[in-house]
């Protein structure tokens, strides 16, 4: 069983078995300053690094850590020293569970939006930030694991329904929550992208393995939500919205908030997006194998340029082209990519 297929089934475990439970009812209303225990095994650094790196930045990280192998930790931080905001709607729980927004802030405190504390009420919506997760955080470090943190132990504790577990995030969160999205759609079936958004299939955003990419194209819903009057963040929308298709991505749906420039939207726009997220589209199934053959058909196309150069010894050349590869393609082109690289340094170094 794979690391992401894991992961998947121990939040599925969790759900049910917190579903079936006979136990005291765990706390409703406002938490500040909640606090957790548990640490996913999804969530460790080496698998934050399979999801969140492109296989060639991948191999040299673990290179520069080969001779220091401890310098990679297990994980980065420690969730019992973390802080929460936590909000959960009182009265009875849903028969399905709860439905559950993950939010990444661009801001330093934890803090639900009291503006939409009576959408929560309404959709029956568990919401859940956490502390010291602002721009200036560490991405990887601590952005990344600290949302998957808070989605494991929430899960734990509520019932929840996987199949409405979102992430969410407003301005520089909100493109957080779209790597969180990418490389986890084995957690979250959504995200909420309030005023802030980027493409993938970059080495700033590199695609995932293949069999989560092909998980977040089938189940992962995309739910933009910018201000008309926010013009920057409209380019960066449609740029990203682009992306998405051309990856095959195409359960996809913008909200215009009018009269709004950058700021966190208000209740009417969030109840709108809210909805938006609970109603996902199967994509055509024709239409999303034509779109990867076509994806798997470039790629081919491109990596046999690769071992042309190498057959031919123009190895500076070979080089400069597996990197286009591998920002562009990412963990797509697994185990490809890093096949040629180590054919590449064993036969550069033979060369020299």
């Amino acid at each position: 069983m794979s690391i992401s297929t894991w992961c998947l089934m121990a939040l599925l475990a969790l759900s049910s078995a917190a579903i079936g439970k006979e136990t005291p009812a765990p706390p409703t209303g406002l938490q500040h300053g909640a606090t957790f225990t548990a640490y996913p095994g999804c969530a460790r650094n080496g698998e934050l690094l399979r999801r969140f790196r492109s296989p060639l930045q991948a191999l040299r990280i673990k290179a520069s850590l080969a001779n220091n192998p401890g310098a990679l930790r297990a994980q980065s931080l420690d969730p019992a020293r973390q802080h929460f905001a936590l909000y959960v709607p009182p009265g009875p729980v849903p028969p399905n569970g709860y439905a559950l927004l993950v939010f990444v802030p661009p801001w330093d405190d934890a803090r639900v939006p009291a503006q939409w504390i009576p959408v929560l009420d309404r959709t029956h919506t568990i919401f859940v930030s956490a502390a010291h997760s602002g721009n200036d955080a560490d991405v990887f470090n601590r952005r990344e694991p600290l949302a998957l943190v808070a989605a494991y132990n929430v899960m734990q504790h509520y019932r929840t329904d996987p199949k409405h577990v979102y992430v969410g995030g407003f301005s520089g969160g909100s493109r957080v929550a779209l790597r969180l999205a990418l490389g986890y759609p084995d957690v979250f079936r959504g995200a909420l992208l309030d005023a802030g958004s980027d493409p993938i299939g970059t080495a700033q955003i590199p695609l995932p393995p293949i069999d989560l990419l092909h998980r977040f194209q089938q189940s992962t819903r995309i739910v933009f939500l910018t201000g008309d009057l926010d013009a920057l963040h409209q380019t960066q929308q449609a740029r990203a919205d682009e992306s998405l298709q051309r990856w095959c991505v195409f359960d996809t749906t913008s909200i215009t908030l009018l009269r709004t420039g950058h700021v966190l939207a208000d209740a009417a726009g969030f109840a709108r997006a809210l909805d938006a997220l609970s109603r996902a589209i199967d994509p055509d199934a024709r239409k999303l194998a034509a779109c990867n053959a076509g994806i798997e058909a470039a790629l081919e196309s491109a990596l046999r340029q690769v071992r042309s150069l190498i057959d031919a010894g123009r190895f500076e050349d070979a080089q400069r082209a597996l990197a286009a590869i591998d920002a562009r393609y990412g963990g797509f082109a697994i185990p490809h990519s890093a096949e040629l690289q180590r054919k590449i340094d064993a036969r550069w170094t033979h060369a020299r």
